[in-house]
């Protein structure tokens, strides 16, 4: 049984820096397509970025490209999202998610498995 594990949440103020992490249990990390989403308090869950099984494509949501950067390492069965420039109305709790099947996706109903979540604050 897939399980992801987020790590890498934090406090920082605005304008600066957090690298979340995303550990997958499993041989066949290599076949899922990955993606981050957050989920702010009182807001639907949103979309942020996602990667292919191989890593070569990804997409980002509109609101944190340029600043967010997807990355993935298969042979340690990990999922990065790199976050610069971070801004207040970044404040969320960020949940990794894994497609088994190996597609990607902006919808939430796309993917299988989810970790428990990392809080991250931004200060204004």
């Amino acid at each position: 049984q897939v399980q992801l594990v987020e790590s890498g949440g934090g406090l920082v103020q605005a304008g600066g820096s957090l690298r979340l992490s995303c550990a997958a249990s499993g041989p066949t990390f290599s076949t899922f397509g990955m993606g981050w989403f957050r989920q702010a308090p009182g807001k639907e869950r949103e979309f942020v970025s996602d990667i292919s099984s191989s890593g070569i494509s990804t997409f980002y949501a509109d609101s944190v490209k340029g600043r967010f950067t997807i990355s993935r390492d298969n042979a340690k069965n990990t999922v990065y999202l790199q976050m610069n420039s971070l801004k207040p109305e970044d404040t969320a709790v960020y949940y990794c998610a894994a497609a088994l099947r190996g597609w990607m996706s902006i919808t939430p109903h796309a993917y299988d498995v989810w970790g428990q979540g990392t809080q991250v604050t931004v200060s204004s």
